[in-house]
């Protein structure tokens, strides 16, 4: 908003031009969303402990120990994530980019989804939200608005093709079907960012990781300098999203206050449906979905456990796991929770030096 408000008065006054730069903004837009975060946190958290006398139903089949630690606290704290990132991104990011308005749109769309799941599991005490079918078509819904949105908006010579990291005149011509392809990333980055998130901080830190990775992609394939520099195809206006990126780093550094062991609040599918697919969605946009697979490949580690463990029981009726998804299996080794968070963190931060890393390697 303040880019459009102040854009005309870049010549004239120092303070407008240093808010013209993209950089400026985005810095602006972590501190922004962190602080929003912080200000509203205790207040929701407080109203959430209200209306939630039980907390978040906690799995009986999980482990044990959940059942103690975790009990009665509260869900639906993904709310203060998205408020503190759309408010943010309103305020620092030039709304006449339509690459903004279709990621804020998916983000919104998913965070009710996962809203009215909390809700359901909230007043039901019962780990089983919305219907399956319902919550896919929902996704599938929303996800094909935005990949038709982006297909009509993105550069004519790179629409319907599908990149490949490393080797820069590499590409798959989908056509019309990349719309298909485009949702398959969006659904698939929500469901996973969902199904990571089962102990205190575990999904926010990678959400975190990967919305900052994403967002130095979008920064650097949106300039011409820069994309030219790395031999990377130019798509411009994504340099924008780059603020996105940062409130949503922001907002993550604000929840996970919260969210720390022991977690006042769990983020719910409120958060993890949302945050899983504004990073798909950008994915996306820069043509980086394959790059997605690697810096989100934690995501797609906790996804394809459960694959596995569904497939293999009903295959054969034995499990793969002690218990899915995988961060659960490792509980049940006897790794305590800290353990287990921390460690898939250092494999977050390792699998997003190796996405960004393709940047480079051309």
């Amino acid at each position: 908003m303040l880019p459009l408000l102040l854009g005309p008065y870049a010549d004239d006054y120092t303070i407008a031009n240093l808010l013209s730069y993209t950089s400026t903004r985005g810095g602006l837009a972590v501190f922004t969303a962190m602080i929003i975060c912080f200000f509203i946190g205790p207040p929701i958290i407080s109203w959430l402990r209200s209306v939630q006398k039980k907390g978040q139903p906690i799995r009986s089949d999980g482990p044990e120990s959940h059942l103690l630690t975790k009990k009665g606290t509260p869900t639906m704290g993904g709310a203060m994530i998205l408020f503190s990132m759309l408010a943010s991104t309103v305020i620092w990011a030039d709304l006449s980019n339509p690459y903004i308005w279709i990621v804020l749109f998916v983000t919104s769309g998913y965070g009710l989804l996962g809203f009215i799941d909390d809700y359901i599991k909230v007043s039901k005490q019962s780990p089983d939200g919305i219907a399956g079918r319902f919550k896919i078509f929902g996704q599938v819904t929303i996800g094909l608005i935005a990949c038709a949105m982006i297909y009509f908006v993105s550069p004519e010579d790179l629409a319907g093709k599908l990149l490949f990291p490393v080797f820069k005149d590499w590409y798959l011509p989908l056509g019309m079907l990349m719309i298909l392809f485009g949702l398959f990333v969006m659904v698939g980055s929500s469901n996973a960012v969902n199904l990571t998130d089962g102990l205190d901080g575990l999904a926010i830190v990678p959400i975190m990781i990967a919305g900052g990775s994403f967002g130095i992609i979008a920064y650097v394939v949106g300039r011409p300098d820069w994309s030219a520099d790395l031999a990377l195809n130019l798509i411009p206006g994504t340099s924008e999203l780059a603020v996105l990126c940062a409130a949503l780093v922001g907002a993550g550094l604000g929840f996970l206050w919260f969210n720390a062991p022991p977690a006042q609040v769990f983020m719910g599918d409120t958060g993890s449906l949302a945050a899983g697919g504004a990073i798909g969605t950008i994915a996306v946009i820069t043509k980086h979905e394959l790059v997605l697979a690697i810096i989100g490949g934690l995501f797609v580690m906790e996804a394809l456990s459960v694959i596995i463990q569904v497939g293999s029981y009903k295959l054969t009726g034995r499990r793969v796991f002690r218990m899915a998804p995988i961060h659960h299996h490792f509980e049940k080794m006897g790794w305590s929770e800290p353990t287990v968070v921390i460690r898939f963190w250092i494999v977050a931060v390792i699998l997003a030096l190796i996405g960004l890393a393709t940047l480079k390697i051309r």
